[in-house]
């Protein structure tokens, strides 16, 4: 239950963050990433602001024996670098950078959008959804019939 609970609040923080900085704007989003045209800066100082934050976690993380809900740190294994890689974070960026959301982003707006049905341009998130789940079971269902 802890875990739940925990697990719950660090999600509403990161949700209240991506919202507080405007990163569930898809236009905003696609203003940053457009460097040719009409940039917009203002989501670099998010990042400003968030590596900071990230080192002093890594810092605290550092100098405990466990983390607040497991019993040890679990590091992330290390993998090489392959296609599936490649062509995962290629189809990532591109779906960014078309539609301006992310997956964190988008589940955020979709909150929003469902607390204020006419909240600016957050109406495409629940559509984002959509075909990121239809995108997920797809992959999935490709891997399985690969590995028979």
């Amino acid at each position: 239950m802890r875990r739940l609970i925990l697990a719950l609040g660090a999600g509403l923080v990161f949700g209240l963050g991506l919202t507080v900085s405007s990163m569930i704007n898809p236009a905003k989003v696609l203003a940053f990433l457009d460097v040719v045209g009409g940039w917009d800066p203002s989501l670099a100082l998010v990042m400003a602001a968030a590596v900071p934050v990230a080192g002093a976690g890594f810092v605290l993380g550092r100098r405990r024996h466990a983390p607040l809900a497991a019993p040890a740190f679990q590091p992330p294994a290390v993998r090489p670098i392959d296609g599936r890689l490649v062509a995962g974070a290629a189809l990532f960026g591109i779906g960014w950078g078309l539609v301006g959301y992310c997956p964190g982003p988008a589940l955020a707006a979709l909150g929003v959008a469902v607390a204020d049905p006419k909240g600016a341009d957050l109406a495409g998130a629940p559509l984002f959804i959509l075909a990121m789940l239809v995108g997920m079971a797809t992959v999935a269902f490709i891997d399985r019939r690969m590995r028979k």
